[in-house]
């Protein structure tokens, strides 16, 4: 059965917000997340998955000393208390899948209809959810299944599920896709770039296009911070260099670009990474007149 609408809904999603007044969703400490009722220009959503973003992910994990209930357990809290899935140390949170529940009543030309699958675009970090039930965490992909509901306001994106590729790798793909656009928006034929985190999703992806973008001529560069890392860079064969560095040792990391570079250093460094205290090292690795680009949180 349908749950009641009320109207007047504000496009941002501000009638939400329970505290600080006067602020949007994302900043706010806590939303209102109850889903007895919607806005008309409001999507109510069955969530089925969270992908939580690395950064959040990773200080979850560590926080809960990689025990899954503790996992769970801590996102759950966070949810209860906030009213979304925001995470109050790295700030950040995600997105998800599920399918439709109901589509308010403004947003009738939308062209959703009641089961359709979709994929959050924007963040957790704004979004009012509720977790009824915690299924299963793979803490091997960041991601955590559930039983719950969450709300899309009328600014929101979201994207319909593609079916030619798994769920959760659609989910993946999408939550990191504002990286390689970038890339490709930022690097010039014959630049040299450095990849910060670039065995992860999001800089996998960055090293396929600055690859393709910077041309014969340009000269990529993937860091990872382990061995198995390293490895697995140089199977993928997306770079011309992988090196092996600690992003938080950025006399470390400036000595090793400049030995690669002959001193030139690069044209542009993109900050994949998910740990903190990793934006000096990036600064020291750029060229005067260089570009850094944190799509790290």
């Amino acid at each position: 059965m349908p749950v009641p609408e009320l109207s007047d809904g504000n496009p941002f999603g501000a009638h939400r917000v329970l505290e600080p007044h006067g602020v949007l969703p994302q900043p706010a400490q806590k939303l209102d997340n109850d889903m007895s009722r919607i806005w008309d220009n409001e999507i109510l959503v069955d969530v089925d998955t969270l992908n939580v973003d690395s950064a959040s992910f990773t200080q979850i994990k560590e926080q809960a000393g990689g025990d899954e209930q503790r996992i769970a357990q801590i996102i759950v809290e966070t949810v209860q208390a906030r009213g979304k899935q925001h995470n109050p140390v790295t700030g950040s949170g995600g997105m998800f899948i599920g399918r439709v529940a109901q589509v308010g009543s403004r947003l009738a030309d939308r062209g959703l209809a009641v089961g359709d699958p979709v994929v959050s675009l924007v963040s957790l970090s704004l979004t009012p959810l509720r977790i009824d039930k915690i299924l299963e965490v793979r803490k091997d992909v960041d991601q955590v299944r559930i039983q719950g509901q969450a709300v899309l306001f009328e600014s929101g994106v979201y994207a319909r599920m593609p079916d030619d590729m798994p769920p959760t790798l659609a989910l993946a793909a999408l939550d990191v896709a504002g990286a390689p656009a970038q890339t490709r928006r930022l690097v010039r034929d014959g630049d040299t770039v450095v990849i910060l985190g670039a065995s992860g999703k999001s800089g996998i992806l960055c090293a396929a296009v600055a690859r393709q973008q910077a041309g014969p001529t340009g000269t990529v560069i993937g860091a990872g911070h382990t061995v198995q890392r390293v490895e697995r860079l140089k199977t993928l064969g997306l770079c011309h260099e992988v090196v092996a560095l600690d992003a938080t040792d950025a006399l470390a990391c400036h000595k090793i670009i400049h030995d690669l570079t002959g001193g030139r250093m690069a044209n542009l460094v993109i900050n994949c990474v998910n740990i903190p205290n990793t934006e000096m090292a990036s600064i020291l690795m750029c060229r005067d007149g260089g570009t850094v680009y944190f799509f790290s949180m």
